[in-house]
């Protein structure tokens, strides 16, 4: 590990050779600067995944979805419009809050800050966005879990509707089998989306709280040795 690399070359250096405070924080502000520069560069992979993302959502909305349904195009309750919209921009805003009050700190410790307090602010600012993220990440699977259940309880009276069998009177044991059925493609369904956007926000920002806590560790235990 770079970090560890780092304190073993500081512990060997001889104690008669003084480092004042701007040399040991330019040791350890070339490790963090790296990885806040790796930040600042998935912050941009950010913005092109969710333009992406809500590209995809229009996409299906006005287009793949009207013309596949075609005449026999199903009518939505606007619960769960409200719903799927609602999940969407608190995703949107979410990652938007985080980048504005990211460059934020990362504009004002340029100018103010030393090493110690710009790595406490970016952690902050991160774990603020875990937290904001995995809020939005339920009220999407939220909303996932809803249209998926709700299109096969429309699928199933639409079906019976054709018939000319009442709900009520439907084989209790196909229903069942129904409700298995969509039970298993609702875990696969949920768990894949929670599982994927997990990996993609510790992949971008998650695995950097960490490092940096343990960078900013780091950095006291040397300045702790030093006085």
């Amino acid at each position: 590990m770079e970090l560890e690399n780092l304190k073993k070359a500081w512990n060997k250096i001889p104690a008669d050779n003084s480092f004042d405070e701007n040399q040991l924080k330019e040791m350890l502000g070339k490790h963090s600067k790296s990885m806040i520069d790796r930040i600042d560069r998935n912050i941009k992979i950010g913005f092109v995944i969710l333009f992406a993302m809500i590209l995809v959502v229009a996409l299906d909305d006005y287009f793949f979805s009207p013309m596949i349904l075609g005449e026999d195009e199903i009518e939505v309750p606007q619960w769960l419009l409200f719903i799927g919209v609602f999940s969407n921009t608190l995703i949107f805003t979410t990652f938007i809050y985080f980048a504005i009050k990211y460059y934020r700190v990362r504009k004002s410790c340029d100018m103010i800050c030393n090493l110690k307090e710009t790595l406490e602010k970016i952690i902050d600012t991160l774990i603020i966005y875990k937290t904001l993220f995995y809020l939005a990440l339920v009220t999407l699977l939220f909303a996932i879990a809803m249209q998926f259940v709700t299109g096969i309880y429309t699928g199933i009276t639409d079906n019976a509707s054709e018939l000319g069998i009442p709900f009520a009177e439907v084989d209790s044991k196909q229903l069942i089998i129904v409700a298995v059925a969509g039970l298993a493609g609702l875990v696969v369904l949920v768990g894949g989306v929670f599982l994927f956007l997990r990996w993609g926000f510790r992949k971008l920002y998650g695995n950097y709280i960490e490092k940096l806590k343990q960078t900013l560790k780091e950095l006291e235990e040397i300045q702790t040795e030093q006085v």
